[in-house]
């Protein structure tokens, strides 16, 4: 008897310990990346990625840029990561506040799904992957000067090998020649 209440008592903490999630796949034109969610530990950054995921506006959208050791090396604070989720002015909703890597503890690490931003609290649509740890983008990490760093959300669970490919496409500036098409970005279960 007491077996079974510590059992069924453990299995009831395990449960409530296990994360919800939120899994989406990002369909383009070099494969499929598969990524995971984190609502509970960034939930407004979250629910702005789903927002233009549920009203489909990353359709047809694109990785537009990458940043590499060859094309970073005249920068101080170098990084590795692939941007995407461009579209028209007219398609971005109202920018969201900024959930910092010190509040959410989620950092920056290899495969990191995070908010591209201007000044703090001014993400829309645009994301980027990281390639590789890049401690810079976190809290008080260097590259950014205003220390905010970017707002992590989410993890590729797979196609890291599709998001380096992105990486390496031809580039002029960190901005590809041809951008990679989003053809879809759509929840699944």
């Amino acid at each position: 008897m007491r077996l079974t209440f510590a059992l069924c008592l453990l299995s009831f903490f395990l449960i409530r310990c296990v994360e919800n999630t939120t899994k989406c796949k990002i369909e383009t034109s070099l494969g499929v990346i598969e990524v995971e969610l984190y609502p509970e530990k960034a939930p407004q950054t979250v629910a702005n990625f789903l927002k233009y995921v549920d009203a489909g506006l990353y359709t047809n959208s694109s990785f537009f840029r990458a940043c590499t050791p060859e094309n970073e090396v005249d920068r101080e604070v170098r990084i590795e990561v692939i941007q995407g989720g461009d579209m028209p002015a007219e398609k971005e909703m109202t920018p969201i506040a900024i959930e910092t890597t010190e509040q959410t503890g989620l950092l920056h690490k290899d495969g990191t799904l995070s908010m591209a931003r201007d000044t703090p609290n001014s993400a829309t649509c645009s994301f980027f992957i990281c390639i590789g740890d890049q401690p810079a983008l976190d809290f008080n990490g260097a590259r950014n000067p205003d220390g905010f760093g970017f707002a992590a959300f989410g993890q590729v669970t797979q196609g890291m090998e599709v998001v380096k490919e992105i990486q390496g496409q031809k580039e002029d500036g960190q901005y590809f020649i041809e951008p990679v098409q989003i053809l879809n970005i759509t929840r699944i279960d």
